[in-house]
């Protein structure tokens, strides 16, 4: 399959990384893959995806995007050995980008034994493809914030805290970062090893595209169009809320800087980067979901109600990142602040709500004015440099 670069794009952007490179994204039809498949191609890479069928009965970002005839489009479950194995070894990728999971806290109280076979089954399936091709492949896991055994205090985790997790979804999340310990000690670091092996931490990702069930953009988003007060149900938790394309920055960045592709600027061993990392907005985007609300509402005029369940099942009410390591490693910093992140989505949904033929259009016109946005501040992965 050929690349699809988009009119105005630069495949410069990440140091020119993947441009003509041969990348995987598992969870491609998915909420974040389809954002990450939508970038690749306009960065000249030849994308292949791996994945179950859109989840959604709404038409899907996957499928507003037409990407199914855009990409190498293969359908399978990361469950299954035989089938990561087979195209891991089909496609040879040059990079994997590892996103399929069980991504629902809520679903995985229901779905506990399908929430840990995707989640840690799955991320060793994918790891122990790679390490049976042996052949060069950069490799970026992505986990999320919920992997850390979360206290609910006020200070933000580092990627040293433990792992840990409450319910089914965050513990099958710190499992699977362990899984991608023990493969990047025991198999992936020799210094001769074709393997280079990352793992990447964000969650409460929102942004234009997303209409999963149980999230609370989405459920906004649905009640708006039905012109219904939006429900809420745990008004009083606070997130660090952030645009999708941020933690997407700092994934391929991550990934340029694991193959090598960084600029003589940056002083640091390739090995360095083969560790975790955090992706997160500023402390100042860390709201309530009331606020969240609120803000949304500015954008698209409507209503909410309470809808707090005493009985309801457990999730954390407060969860910070700390991202001083990507800071530091790979210059990396959020580029939107949280009035634009919620502007930036709403604008889309309203937009693809009156004109659903302009999704794939609005899709790369706010990857190109992200870029732009952090051209403007100096980041290397935009093309420019601080220095």
């Amino acid at each position: 399959m050929n690349s699809d670069s988009a009119p105005g794009f630069s495949t410069t952007t990440f140091t020119g990384a993947y441009a003509g490179k041969r990348v995987l994204v598992t969870g491609h039809t998915g909420f974040k893959g389809a954002w990450l498949c939508e970038w690749l191609l306009s960065l000249g890479a030849e994308v292949s995806g791996l994945a179950l069928p859109p989840p959604t009965q709404q038409p899907s970002l996957f499928a507003q995007l037409g990407l199914a005839t855009r990409l190498r489009h293969i359908v399978g479950d990361i469950r299954d050995l035989s089938i990561v194995r087979q195209t891991v070894d089909e496609v040879r990728p040059d990079f994997i980008f590892h996103l399929a999971a069980q991504p629902l806290v809520r679903l995985s109280y229901e779905q506990p034994i399908e929430t840990f076979g995707t989640n840690v089954m799955g991320t060793v399936h994918v790891l122990e493809s790679v390490r049976l091709a042996r052949r060069p492949c950069t490799v970026v896991a992505i986990t999320t914030d919920k992997c850390y055994e979360n206290k609910e205090w006020v200070h933000s985790y580092r990627e040293e805290d433990p792992m840990g997790g409450h319910d089914p979804y965050s513990s099958s999340k710190g499992a699977a970062e362990l899984v991608i310990g023990a493969y990047r000690r025991s198999y992936f670091s020799a210094t001769d090893s074709p393997v280079r092996l990352a793992s990447a931490r964000a969650g409460n990702v929102i942004g234009g595209g997303d209409w999963a069930l149980d999230r609370i953009v989405p459920d906004c988003i649905r009640a708006l169009q039905r012109n219904e007060a939006i429900p809420v149900r745990n008004k009083v938790a606070t997130r660090p809320w952030q645009h999708v394309l941020e933690p997407l920055s700092g994934y391929l960045w991550l990934g340029a800087a694991l193959s090598g592709k960084m600029p003589t600027a940056f002083h640091f061993p390739v090995a360095t980067y083969a560790s975790s990392f955090n992706f997160g907005p500023a402390s100042t985007s860390n709201r309530t979901v009331a606020e969240l609300v609120q803000e949304i509402l500015k954008h698209w005029p409507g209503r909410w109600e309470d809808r707090s369940d005493p009985h309801a099942v457990h999730e954390a009410k407060l969860l910070n990142l700390a991202t001083d390591k990507a800071f530091h490693l790979l210059q990396w910093q959020p580029v939107w602040p949280f009035e634009a992140t919620i502007e930036q989505t709403v604008s889309w949904y309203r937009k693809v709500s009156a004109s659903p033929a302009d999704a794939l259009a609005l899709t790369r016109q706010q990857i190109a004015d992200y870029t732009a946005a952090g051209a403007a501040l100096g980041l290397a992965w935009a093309g420019t440099t601080k220095a």
